[in-house]
């Protein structure tokens, strides 16, 4: 997809400096992977503590073990 945009030179200049990614579109590809898994993580997170699991190191080991 084709798509215009003004982005700050500064920022794409120290991006591709800390990167060695010295391509426009493999800079703004990586900003979007990296803010989609550090929201999936901070989803993530915040599923901690909310779901109640029953297990026992006994269950896991079956578990692991694929019995």
């Amino acid at each position: 997809m084709r798509t215009t945009i003004d982005i700050n030179e500064s920022l794409l200049r120290e991006a591709e400096r800390l990167t060695s990614i010295h391509t426009k579109r493999s800079l703004v590809e990586r900003a979007l992977q990296e803010l989609i898994r550090q929201e999936r993580l901070q989803r993530l997170g915040a599923m901690l503590g909310k779901t109640r699991l029953n297990l026992s190191a006994r269950s896991l080991q079956r578990m692991r073990a694929g019995d």
